[in-house]
């Protein structure tokens, strides 16, 4: 058979055709903002778009097909991804949720401690400062500690309550799925070197500690291990 023959010899012109017939898509932007572009690997600016198909003849539309999208834009690449690229917070906002998750963590764990040891104190202010809090010291965090008991009627020592429990979720469910397992079992280690600052784990420091692994998706057998990991010297 002949190239460009179809089998009862009719001319197949494929190519021809596409031109002939197409689909166009019209983008309407209707929102705009800040994300971290996969593509780029970096915080962008983004345009959302919505899209009306039509097919075209010799490039002019001439039917709809239906709608397109959303689909989110980077000014920087141009390349289109779907609307749950959003859900990644750009690195500035990343980096907040961070120094936000260690904070709450730290001011947790010296609650539970009871006695807000001057070791404690200085080993939760250099976790703090090393997580962006670059000011941090140990009276505000003392303060913090004392301000936040008289505000809530929280008893020193006692294990994890409820209005605790709810701090710690508020600041680190968001930022759990975020983060790579290596990074989870960081911020619960920085926790346990807080607690054994001042000697072993009191009962109220682990059961923090365990809210703590639970609200950063880490299973209880590896709550254990890493708690036991923090206990031996390096």
């Amino acid at each position: 058979m002949l190239p460009g023959w179809g089998r009862k010899g009719r001319v197949v012109r494929v190519g021809h055709m596409t031109r002939i017939l197409g689909t166009r898509t019209a983008w309407t932007a209707v929102g705009d903002g800040e994300f971290f572009c996969p593509g780029c690997g970096g915080d962008r600016n983004y345009q959302r778009l919505t899209g009306r198909r039509r097919f075209t003849l010799l490039g002019v539309p001439v039917l709809p097909r239906g709608e397109s999208g959303p689909v989110v834009e980077c000014a920087a690449c141009r390349h289109h991804y779907g609307a749950d690229v959003l859900d990644h917070p750009t690195t500035t906002r990343f980096s907040a949720m961070l120094r936000d998750a260690v904070h709450t963590v730290a001011l947790a764990v010296l609650a539970a401690g009871g006695t807000c040891s001057r070791t404690s104190l200085e080993t939760a202010a250099a976790t703090v400062r090393s997580a962006g809090f670059d000011d941090c010291t140990e009276d505000q965090l003392s303060a913090l500690v004392d301000a936040l008991a008289a505000d809530t009627g929280r008893i020193f020592g006692e294990p994890c309550g409820a209005g605790l429990a709810i701090e710690l979720h508020e600041a680190l469910d968001p930022l759990a799925p975020h983060l790579a397992p290596v990074g989870r079992e960081a911020i619960l280690l920085q926790g346990a070197r807080i607690a054994l600052a001042d000697g072993p784990y009191t009962p109220a420091e682990r059961d923090v500690l365990s809210t703590v692994g639970s609200a950063l998706t880490i299973c209880s057998d590896d709550v254990t291990r890493l708690l036991a990991a923090a206990r031996t010297p390096s």
